[in-house]
């Protein structure tokens, strides 16, 4: 009888995880408990979900090999054309929304002319669209915040989606949040055993049950975790459905598609996916015009969530983006990281961010902080390739 192929742990998948776990535990020590507030969880999703939707868009760059210097400014300028619509011009917002996303998209075509079609490197012509997007916001803004924005705008960053409650000890409880806890549990169940018959089926090692049953236990008690906490608070953001729907996309289309594989095989041997007939043009094409189309999402969302839009929204998004990947494994010269793990990524930095600014540490502390734990990371990244060569 043939032995079951089994392997190692494998500390880079697992480490993400590990590593959130840590930090989220050191700040709940620091913090006396606070950062685990259904409150301050309910914040941290807020906070944080337009650095998850810039993440998803900036990975698919980062697997390219390249990355992308001007989401930052785009946000700002998606988010002071939408609310200038709607604050001056009383235009309908749905409208106002679609004009927001038509300057994400905009700019996306320009920077995937530039990269795609005159061989011009990312980096010079993202800097170019990060100057001349925050520039472009305080020229129509005129340097001054534009708002207050009425509620059916602001329902995208700061709002709920319709509660069951009910008795729970000595408060309530959101059956809705409940009952998607224990849907996603189920699915998560469901895909790890598809991807072991997967493996066995045509004979790839497997890990062992312990490792798998360890594995479960903590991914779905962060799940659980998580989802109690929202169904104690408010319920379900409508800016976490959002977030939801955005990584089920990318993920089935990185991991599913032609267009995902032709990314990955870039990113891997650009000279070698070209011989292999893949049109890199196109790809660098859309991998930017999709950023520039996410980036005014998040741009949205922001100006929906502060209720306003500022010129200096998004100042230094882009740098969260990118740590996000780049923490959540993706590899510095591409070809290599996933949709989850970027997110992962993105809930780490918005972790350091939430916990040290709730233990009172300065602004700049914090920067030097998550500047350390980004070049750790690449670091490592780096270090095991060597290892492995």
């Amino acid at each position: 009888m043939e032995k079951k192929k089994t392997v190692n742990l494998d500390m880079k998948q697992y480490g993400m995880v590990i590593a959130l776990i840590a930090i989220f535990t050191l700040f709940y020590i620091l913090s006396g408990g606070k950062n685990a507030s259904s409150t301050n969880i309910n914040n941290l999703v807020m906070q944080n979900g337009y650095v998850v939707i810039l993440a998803v868009g900036m990975l698919l760059c980062v697997l390219t090999g390249n990355i992308d210097l001007g989401v930052g400014s785009i946000v700002a300028l998606s988010g002071a054309t939408a609310a200038i619509l709607v604050v001056d011009m009383k235009v309908a917002v749905p409208i106002a929304f679609l004009a927001a996303l038509a300057v994400g998209m905009f700019s996306g075509l320009f920077v995937g002319f530039f990269v795609a079609y005159l061989d011009i490197p990312p980096f010079v012509v993202t800097l170019a669209t990060m100057l001349m997007g925050r520039g472009l916001t305080y020229t129509i803004l005129k340097a001054q915040t534009k708002g207050p924005l009425q509620p059916d705008y602001t329902w995208i960053g700061a709002g709920f989606i319709p509660t069951i409650k009910v008795s729970f000890g000595s408060g309530t409880i959101d059956l809705i949040s409940i009952l998607i806890a224990v849907i996603a549990s189920i699915l998560i169940i469901l895909a790890e055993m598809k991807n072991i018959k997967t493996k066995i089926k045509y004979g790839f090692a497997t890990n062992p049950t312990w490792q798998v049953f360890i594995k479960l236990a903590v991914i779905i008690g962060i799940v659980w975790f998580f989802f109690y906490k929202i169904a104690t608070y408010n319920g379900i953001p409508y800016v976490l459905v959002l977030m939801g729907i955005l990584v089920g996309v990318y993920h089935f289309v990185t991991s599913k598609t032609v267009a995902g594989r032709q990314i990955y095989a870039l990113g891997g041997n650009a000279k070698a996916a070209r011989l292999s007939g893949i049109d890199t043009r196109k790809v660098f094409f859309w991998v930017y015009t999709n950023m520039g189309i996410l980036a005014a999402v998040a741009g949205v969302v922001l100006s929906a969530r502060n209720a306003s839009a500022t010129p200096k929204a998004g100042d230094g998004f882009e740098l969260d983006a990118i740590g996000s990947c780049y923490i959540g494994g993706a590899a510095a010269a591409g070809g290599v990281g996933t949709i989850m793990g970027a997110v992962v990524g993105a809930f780490i930095m918005g972790i350091l961010n939430n916990g040290m600014s709730m233990i009172g540490w300065s602004t700049d502390i914090q920067k030097v902080v998550k500047g350390i734990v980004l070049l750790g990371a690449v670091t490592l990244d780096v270090l095991s390739k060597r290892k492995k060569a």
